[in-house]
């Protein structure tokens, strides 16, 4: 992500210069650019934002016709490159459906989502630290990622009854690798969405393996 993120945003101040230095004029039009990369980032099976670096055929022309440019211009205003990108991805990996997810509903309400993820990713250790301990304190470790016919394993009951973050349910599977087997057995509309959604947000995270397998093995072997 990384990379992406820097060219995407090197790209970005090259355009102002070009285009209004003092104004920054671009910078909305930006926005605009994050937001439908990463929308169909995480609702199109085929759009990788890592492999397109964030470009889409969105035009300046077509965005000054939208009505609700406005709510572009106003995220601009209020936060830098990393962020606007950072404000987008807390949102769409955490609302329902993110195919739906509106941009003005977004700036309404999409802040508490925001701070909500920022303080989830800034101390992502002590987090899957605390989840972990709490489901795997008095539960058989294989036993929560067994399948059993259609049924979902408790591992996936733990996330959809929101005892575990997102991030803890992808940096399990980054140390366990369960999630093609289940893709492969469980045929179920909610776990392909979620499935989907790991698949779609963890290169987003900055996950050392074996720092989180040191820390599970603790927990799991007390």
């Amino acid at each position: 992500m990384q990379n992406c993120l820097f060219d995407s945003i090197f790209a970005r101040k090259k355009i102002r210069q070009k285009f209004d230095p003092i104004t920054f004029f671009m910078m909305p039009f930006d926005a605009y650019k994050q937001y439908l990369s990463l929308k169909n980032h995480f609702t199109k099976e085929k759009y990788d934002y890592h492999k397109y670096c964030g470009k889409s055929r969105a035009t300046v022309q077509s965005f000054y016709k939208r009505k609700d440019r406005f709510w572009f211009e106003k995220l601009s205003r209020n936060k830098d490159d990393k962020e606007v990108i950072e404000f987008f991805i807390s949102n769409f990996i955490t609302c329902t459906d993110p195919g739906k997810l509106w941009i003005g509903e977004m700036i309404r309400e999409g802040e508490s989502r925001y701070t909500s993820w920022k303080k989830r990713t800034q101390s992502l250790t002590y987090l899957f630290k605390e989840e972990t301990g709490s489901i795997f304190a008095d539960s058989n470790f294989d036993s929560m990622f067994m399948l059993d016919g259609s049924r979902h394993p408790q591992i996936l009951k733990e996330y959809l009854k929101d005892n575990i973050s997102i991030e803890t349910l992808i940096i399990l599977d980054r140390i366990l690798g369960f999630r093609k087997n289940w893709d492969k057995k469980l045929q179920d509309p909610v776990w392909e969405t979620v499935s989907m959604r790991m698949r779609k947000y963890s290169p987003f995270l900055n996950i050392e393996v074996s720092r989180y397998k040191k820390v599970l093995q603790e927990i799991v072997l007390k």
